[in-house]
């Protein structure tokens, strides 16, 4: 049963990088690369360390056929070392760790350059004392995961 869970987890990643990667010239530069980004906290949320990282991997590929002139190289290259070191551990804990910087980069990015053309949400943990982005206002804490899945609050909307 695992196996077919994470064989379909695969399935809807590689569904998700094609249907991203197919950039419209109307969404917004970052787009593709948000979504990644949720698939990755909500892997976090569901404690999928393997699912986690196959997000992080295609959030990788995509950031390196991001267009520099749409985001800076220098974000860019944070990121990627980002989301590389979730992608590198199978260690959910360190997965977690490593998220939070990587939404703390994230969310510089977003207040730099339109993501998306909906609303992002920046919802904060104090637990963790850290923030995560979504697309809900709704609490689901990649921190923690479904032992403390409701703990947070929308601290900002970027739109």
């Amino acid at each position: 049963m695992k196996k077919m869970l994470f064989t379909l987890t695969v399935l809807l990643a590689t569904a998700g990088s094609f249907l991203t990667a197919q950039d419209s010239k109307n969404d917004p530069p970052g787009s593709p690369l948000l979504a990644h980004y949720y698939q990755v906290s909500e892997a976090l949320v569901a404690g999928n360390a393997a699912a986690a990282a196959t997000h992080a991997n295609a959030f990788i590929k995509v950031a390196n056929a991001t267009d520099y002139k749409k985001i800076s190289e220098g974000n860019i290259t944070t990121l990627v070392k980002d989301a590389s070191a979730i992608a590198g551990t199978k260690d959910l804990t360190k997965q977690r760790e490593y998220f939070m910087n990587f939404s703390r980069n994230m969310l510089a990015v977003a207040k730099a350059v339109k993501l998306s053309d909906k609303p992002v949400y920046e919802v904060y943990c104090p637990m963790k004392k850290a923030s995560w982005l979504s697309a809900a206002k709704d609490i689901r804490n990649p921190y923690y995961g479904s032992s403390m899945l409701t703990c947070g609050e929308v601290k900002s909307t970027i739109e």
